[in-house]
């Protein structure tokens, strides 16, 4: 679907294009395509935009210049679990011609347009227009990670209480899209320093540029810090489990040496050869003390042992 927007007091939808508009294009079909080929000749891009592990970049081509930006994405599965990920965008600018190109869901575009009519900005648009986006995709990248810090504190207090196997893998979970987080906004930022590179010979506002370059430090800052956070715990989770694990094993190892006692003396006792006891009226209960004062002795042995400690 192609849409055409115009700044003025915010954006605003208008009916045709008109020189400086914004072209917003969304999940476009073969025709939308074509008719961006035939009217505004778009190079051939259309399998880069739409192959969802393309990198950020900056590319140049017929006069045109291609900026690929990874923008961020809440969605939930089937299974009520909240999942992030990160998906390209393409941008596409040309004298007064700004075109975008989304193939997948995501709240940055719509959100920077109820954003920019709130705020009632005007002549928005050309590398000022890229800029804005690329700041409201770090706006996002930080809302998103302060809700994995949220569900990553919740988990905390959930496996505290009792150790999980499915809290254990939702962590696993975090980590994951922490990396894809970091890794998206490290090529974004690689983007914005080759684009603070050619803005330097044209016309754009050098504060906004500053703000972008601010607002993407901190999201990667703030993603490597909680990618951290989330390291240690899982070291910790790792290291209660393996302390809780190596006291089941010692208590089972006490049970085991102790239940061996009985059993030898029952083996040595219960031998079909002559041993003085097998006519013996007190050799059971004979038997049965001599186990019990050598199992004492032995747990007595093992609870003030260093090694068992």
């Amino acid at each position: 679907m192609i849409s055409y927007w115009k700044c003025k007091d915010g954006f605003g939808e208008i009916n045709q294009w008109k020189s400086g508009c914004w072209i917003k294009v969304t999940k476009p079909t073969a025709d939308d395509l074509a008719l961006l080929k035939e009217r505004f000749a778009v190079p051939n891009f259309t399998h880069d935009a739409e192959d969802i592990e393309e990198r950020p970049r900056v590319d140049h081509e017929d006069n045109w210049t291609l900026v690929f930006v990874r923008v961020p994405n809440k969605s939930i599965d089937e299974d009520g679990e909240t999942m992030f990920s990160t998906a390209p965008i393409a941008i596409l600018i040309r004298d007064d011609v700004f075109i975008t190109v989304n193939y997948y869901d995501n709240k940055v575009l719509d959100d920077f347009i109820r954003w920019s009519n709130q705020r009632r900005i005007n002549n928005c648009k050309g590398y000022d227009l890229l800029l804005s986006l690329m700041l409201s995709t770090s706006v996002w990248y930080l809302k998103y990670l302060k809700q994995m810090n949220g569900m990553m504190s919740a988990a905390e207090e959930r496996l505290e209480r009792k150790m999980d196997n499915d809290e254990l893998m939702r962590t696993m979970g975090m980590g994951k899209y922490l990396i894809y987080f970091m890794t998206s906004i490290k090529g974004n930022a690689t983007v914005l320093a080759r684009l603070k590179m050619r803005l330097r010979t044209l016309p754009h506002d050098q504060d906004l540029l500053e703000d972008v370059e601010i607002e993407t430090q901190q999201a990667l800052d703030t993603a490597s810090i909680y990618s951290d956070i989330l390291k240690r715990q899982q070291e910790a989770y790792s290291s209660v489990i393996g302390n809780n694990l190596n006291r089941i094993m010692k208590t089972l190892t006490v049970v085991t040496i102790l239940l061996m006692i009985p059993t030898v003396i029952a083996g040595y006792y219960g031998m079909n050869v002559p041993n003085g006891m097998e006519e013996w009226g007190l050799g059971f209960p004979w038997a049965l003390g001599i186990s019990i004062v050598l199992m004492a002795l032995v747990y007595f042995f093992i609870r003030h042992s260093k090694f068992f400690k």
